[in-house]
């Protein structure tokens, strides 16, 4: 027997409720049904959210097909992208937070039986699975999926490289708008494996999607039939009672993990799942990823450490020919929304055809693209990896005592191990002048410190980055270090998260010009060697590191007031996901 529903219980305590509702468009026969929360990153933020109201209502219309009612809510995000160069970009991380506490007022103040989340980017939908979390009600995960390629197959993320060009004056002001009028000819998350894309996996790896249903074209008609279906089955959630922390267990997060390898994902995840986790009582930091990443077999060759723009992930068979693949290194008995166990529902997906749909949709792109691709060019076999040491490495040492974070996939095998010459910023606007004025020369160690969240929020260091990669000679010969962070479409020899942070008196605080720094990825190591270009042991440049220490003093905070006061204040460290950690008030 079904127990009464918490919807049902606050009509009886709270009897404005069921005029109030009436008021805002309710039947009278829908106070009774089964009330769902639609929540959603809905807006003309970005073109990842812009689409989003179309599958609002094709969830919507799922939940009333199955007896139930769906309510729509909605918290935007914004845009990394629109705000690059700013200080609007300060405010990115910070707003993951804001929106899963708006999550958790939605859903805390006017409870239902059960929610479904809808979004498509990068802190909107990290946002909504810790809101989902903190929530715990009922829930399902609808992505909004990847926007097409444009023209030449260009997509948004070589846009950085277009621009540095035409700083360089290496392409004209024509070329440079020809970039920029067709890098985005649709809505839906950018078509490359940032951290949009990235964190749609990480939601159906989690278990948390329909299978089969993350990181679709955002133009494909199945979008809108999973987001159908995703509505009708959150009514018999509510029934069963599921919830989301009977689904995401440390078993699920390792699976995450082990997937975030073999597409090679955004390093930003290293910041979204730790956080997710911690909502559901599980700490995880970088050295979870390191140790799961090591040995594990990169396959997807998808921009940017690829070949392909990301709507071919749907047409190689998405999440689920990735699991496939490394199903022997999966925890396939883990519970996922559909009620079935995700070695249950991989059994089923192949005897429904499943992959014989995505085939069609992949000779349809060959057909439209002018190009032949097989499913095994864009997912390679197992047995012919791309690489087999995952795609992340967390370095540490005493520049970095709790770690930094390289997507070693994306970064040139020359910068695998070197002895760099320190150049220390203390904002990213004074290094991207050095390297766009070629004030950073072959050899050099470029630091960007002070942009951590306890100093300005952790915005990505992504134009420097982008100058940097894009140098025929700087990409392959020199290293960007910072506790910042990195957009997912970074490549490069970029190392970010650098922990602990300048702010936060960190051993980056006290790296000078002529350091020597020893960068090894093969060992996992990042120390500072050297003082004014001479090699010292590591006793001395202990030494030497804490008479600098005495003269050092944390600079003044940027932000006074408002969120990124808060944000400043409470974050945690980058290698524990920087939320909101309350133990520090």
């Amino acid at each position: 027997m079904m127990k009464e529903l918490t919807s049902q219980k606050m009509r009886k305590v709270a009897p404005e409720m069921d005029p109030l509702r009436i008021g805002t468009g309710w039947k009278t026969e829908d106070l009774g049904k089964v009330q769902i929360m639609i929540e959603s990153t809905a807006g003309d933020s970005h073109p990842g959210s812009g689409h989003l109201p179309m599958l609002v209502e094709e969830v919507r219309k799922g939940v009333f097909q199955n007896g139930g009612f769906g309510a729509r809510y909605t918290c935007t995000d914004i845009c990394d992208g629109e705000s690059q160069g700013t200080d609007g970009i300060n405010y990115s991380l910070a707003s993951r937070e804001m929106i899963a506490n708006m999550i958790e007022i939605h859903a805390n103040a006017t409870p239902f039986d059960g929610a479904v989340y809808v979004a498509s980017c990068d802190k909107g939908l990290p946002g909504n699975l810790i809101g989902m979390a903190r929530v715990n009600v009922p829930s399902i995960v609808v992505t909004g999926g990847t926007m097409s390629a444009g023209p030449k197959l260009l997509t948004l993320e070589q846009l950085g490289k277009y621009s540095a060009q035409y700083e360089r004056g290496e392409i004209d002001e024509k070329e440079l708008n020809w970039a920029k009028e067709n890098a985005c000819p649709s809505c839906g998350a950018c078509s490359f494996i940032g951290t949009a894309s990235t964190m749609q996996i990480m939601a159906e790896a989690l278990g948390l999607t329909l299978p089969g249903s993350a990181l679709l074209p955002a133009t494909s008609p199945d979008l809108k039939e999973y987001a159908k279906r995703a509505g009708e089955r959150v009514v018999e959630m509510a029934k069963e009672g599921v919830r989301p922390s009977d689904i995401v267990t440390m078993e699920s997060i390792e699976n995450a993990i082990m997937v975030h390898a073999a597409i090679s994902g955004s390093t930003n995840t290293l910041l979204h799942l730790p956080a997710i986790a911690h909502e559901y009582g599980y700490e995880i930091d970088g050295d979870t990823f390191d140790r799961l990443h090591r040995g594990a077999h990169y396959l997807l060759n998808l921009r940017p450490a690829g070949e392909w723009p990301a709507e071919f992930f749907y047409y190689a068979g998405g999440v689920p020919a990735i699991m496939e693949e490394i199903k022997d290194v999966l925890h396939l008995d883990v519970m996922t929304v559909t009620g079935k166990t995700l070695g249950e529902n991989l059994k089923e997906l192949k005897e429904n055809g499943f992959y014989e749909r995505c085939q069609k949709w992949l000779e349809e792109a060959n057909k439209k693209y002018g190009i032949n691709l097989k499913k095994e060019d864009i997912i390679r076999p197992y047995d012919n990896a791309i690489g087999t040491d995952g795609s992340v490495a967390i370095l540490k040492g005493n520049l970095a005592p709790e770690g930094a974070v390289i997507k070693h996939t994306a970064c040139p095998k020359e910068m695998y191990k070197a002895i760099l010459n320190a150049r220390p910023f203390d904002s990213e606007e004074e290094c991207l002048d050095a390297v766009l004025h070629h004030k950073v020369k072959k050899g050099d160690a470029v630091f960007i410190r002070y942009e951590g969240p306890q100093a300005t929020g952790m915005p990505e260091m992504f134009y420097t980055s982008e100058a940097i990669s894009s140098d025929k000679e700087l990409g392959r010969s020199i290293a960007l270090i910072t506790d910042g962070r990195f957009s997912g479409a970074s490549t490069g020899p970029v190392i970010g998260h650098c922990s602990p942070e300048a702010q936060a008196g960190g051993p980056i605080a006290l790296v000078e010009e002529g350091d020597l720094i020893e960068l090894d990825v093969f060992e996992r190591k990042l120390n500072i060697v050297g003082v004014k270009g001479e090699r010292k042991t590591p006793e001395e440049v202990d030494a030497i590191l804490e008479e600098r220490r005495k003269n050092w003093k944390a600079k003044e905070r940027k932000y006074k007031s408002g969120v990124l006061r808060l944000f400043s204040e409470l974050a945690a460290s980058p290698m524990k996901g920087a939320y909101l950690d309350y133990s520090r008030f």
